[in-house]
């Protein structure tokens, strides 16, 4: 039997979040190695182990993978959620950066200075109930399909969801006015593999706090 994927990153959600989500939905048991002090994070760079040198990195396969995308990228190839054609996967690869647009200004909030941390937000909002959702909300009704892309589960719809979470922490009323989007998530949601992720004690991690900020910027030195 191959050896369960590890997982090396603080204990906390950041850019390994995404890959946690996109195995879960895989239905890909996994194991985690947490960088909990500045000396793990000095290990882990002596040892050869990050590249470049930065996390997150995961083991799989025999290879150990830096760089979100690239590992994102061959899980989801392996999985078969990656589209089915070269058309499917230009319109998965749009629509997942599309999401990591408005994510990537999701997961800075919690370390952007005070002073500026309420502008962030109601441009955040702004964006969201604007920009982003309107454009998902229309492809859903365009197709009147339940998945982004070919009518079946994509790593888009599993990005897309996972955003939609993040979402409704930052505001639930921000999802008010997209029933399609509310249905995706629910639907992605009850797919078992999912359900067990997001579960109390599952593999999801909680959101973002000042002590969990502070932690990384202590073991990151940022």
């Amino acid at each position: 039997m191959a050896a369960k994927p590890m997982l090396h990153y603080f204990s906390g959600r950041g850019r390994m979040e995404p890959i946690r989500w996109l195995l879960a939905a895989a239905g890909v048991e996994f194991e985690e190695t947490f960088i909990d002090t500045p000396e793990d994070f000095e290990k882990l760079r002596n040892d050869g182990s990050l590249m470049f040198p930065q996390v997150p990195v995961v083991e799989i396969d025999g290879m150990e993978l830096v760089q979100s995308r690239a590992i994102l990228n061959y899980i989801a190839a392996k999985h078969n959620l990656s589209g089915r054609d070269t058309k499917e996967r230009a319109l998965i690869d749009m629509y997942i950066e599309g999401v990591a647009d408005l994510n990537e200004m999701i997961l800075l909030l919690p370390v952007s200075p005070p002073a500026e941390k309420d502008a962030k937000i109601t441009l955040i909002k702004d964006r969201t109930t604007n920009r982003y959702l309107p454009a998902f909300e229309k492809v859903l009704k365009s197709h009147g399909q339940d998945y982004l892309v070919g009518n079946r589960l994509s790593r888009a719809d599993i990005h897309l969801v996972e955003l939609l979470y993040l979402v409704e922490e930052l505001d639930p009323s921000l999802l008010a006015n997209f029933p399609l989007l509310k249905a995706l998530k629910a639907r992605i949601s009850n797919l078992p593999t999912v359900k067990k992720f997001l579960q109390p004690g599952g593999a999801r991690k909680p959101p973002v706090d000042e002590k969990s900020v502070e932690k990384s910027r202590k073991i990151f030195k940022f």
